[in-house]
């Protein structure tokens, strides 16, 4: 840049040559400044910046900062801030932001939240013209359906999930069995798989057990069916599961900790955490538990389909969706409508399952020929096919009270029957608060 500056003296001292590559050199700089500042001046006047919120999971974030890069690629007129909050502090955020005018412009939420949004005022219906019901209920799984309010769609989802079991290789294998295909075999399995110390403290558990993850879902969508009930009733109003079927269900959940003295609440914290660290032979969880384990260093791990009973299998799937909020407006409204349609679309989901390991929200995606052969993928995407989305009137209540059920058995020495009719009560208590509501 020196050379650049030469005074006018200078420049005609020097030799033909140099003369010709001083003055390229400084064309070369003009142009690039003025490309810089046209870059520059057409950012601020023209770009609109939208904000996109989810929870903090490492495969997610991943995946969204991906699809924003490939997003902003194609759409220079848009940036999408990026920001997540651990999971026990997002909703609460959510609710605070939004009213005040502040937080997300495209927000992610559990498909059983939703009706706390609608009625919170918080998200916007997407608009028909860009977002065809029609459309949609012929290209979704038909879960998807459960967002549709005065027929308009209030969110989308990327991918879906469904459960199955996750077992360790090696544990396995030393115990001298396979994955289990029935609950029989899984308790076999487990009991064998178990070891204790000299005192009797657990140092792998056959299978892990916390209601506060997934065996909930478990317990309510799969346990509940394979002994013979279902949940609740068919319109959703009212609870069924404190029948002789809920409550075989439930001690059968119980007897894994009490009586097999194969799992233990809260060992090593979490489930998740003892199958990670290779302290468990067994574990129930969501598709999205994939991508978290693909990386753990020395583990072997396999999946397989949820194991039946009575010849009855079963399953629990789930979503998380992406709504756009009453805070984005004008430019932002667009553009948020935009960026919505780009990560719920074809390439986004395939990227979301390569990244996360959830998988397509629609059918022509999921149950693609590879993904049903594919020896992780496969037994979630079979799981799709007799799985069943609980309708949720508050999540966070209806699992608490579950949780509490089995504490009471637990740590009250209460019946099942007992804390399961407590529980029932309490829920359709809620059930009836919410319909009423309606």
């Amino acid at each position: 840049m020196k050379r650049l500056c030469l005074a006018a003296g200078m420049w005609h001292a020097l030799p033909g040559k140099a003369r010709i590559r001083e003055w390229a050199m400084h064309k070369l700089a003009k142009l690039a400044g003025a490309a810089i500042a046209a870059w520059l001046t057409a950012s601020s006047a023209g770009a609109v910046e939208i904000e996109y919120w989810q929870y903090t999971f490492k495969g997610r974030v991943d995946a969204i900062d991906e699809l924003i890069a490939r997003f902003q690629a194609a759409n220079p007129d848009v940036t999408v801030k990026h920001t997540h909050f651990p999971y026990d502090d997002y909703r609460t955020k959510v609710a605070a932001a939004i009213p005040a005018g502040e937080g997300p412009d495209v927000v992610q939420l559990f498909y059983g939240w939703l009706d706390d949004y609608v009625r919170a005022g918080l998200l916007r219906p997407l608009p028909k013209d860009r977002f065809d019901p029609a459309r949609i209920d012929t290209e979704f799984f038909p879960i998807v359906q459960a967002m549709k309010r005065d027929g308009a769609y209030m969110a989308l989802p990327t991918a879906v999930r469904s459960l199955a079991l996750f077992y360790n290789k090696k544990l396995l294998d030393d115990a001298g069995g396979g994955a289990p295909a029935t609950l029989d075999e899984l308790v076999t399995v487990a009991k064998a798989v178990t070891k204790r110390d000299d005192g009797g403290n657990l140092l792998v558990e056959g299978i892990t057990a916390g209601m506060d993850a997934q065996d909930h879902h478990w317990w309510r969508e799969v346990l509940v069916r394979q002994f013979g009930g279902q949940p609740y009733s068919e319109d959703g109003t009212k609870v069924a599961y404190n029948d002789e079927a809920g409550i075989d269900a439930l001690q059968f959940y119980v007897d894994l900790i009490q009586k097999e003295k194969v799992a233990q609440i809260g060992f090593m914290d979490e489930p998740q955490a003892a199958f990670r660290a290779g302290r468990a032979g067994l574990h129930i969880d969501g598709s999205f538990r994939l991508g978290a384990l693909a990386d753990v260093r020395g583990l072997e791990w396999g999946v397989a389909e949820l194991p039946a009973h009575n010849g009855i299998k079963s399953n629990f799937s789930s979503y998380w969706v992406n709504g756009v909020t009453s805070k984005a407006d004008g430019d932002r409204l667009d553009a948020a409508y935009r960026f919505l349609e780009f990560i719920t679309s074809d390439e986004a989901m395939q990227l979301w399952v390569e990244t996360v390991g959830e998988l397509p929200a629609k059918p022509s995606a999921a149950l693609a020929d590879a993904n049903i052969a594919h020896p992780q993928y496969g037994p979630f995407v079979k799981g799709l096919e007799y799985a069943h989305a609980t309708e949720f009137a508050n999540e966070s209540e209806q699992r608490r009270l579950v949780i509490e059920a089995v504490d009471r058995v637990l740590l009250q020495g209460m019946s099942v029957e007992e804390s399961l009719g407590t529980a029932a009560a309490a829920e359709q208590k809620l059930l009836d608060e919410f319909h009423a509501g309606k």
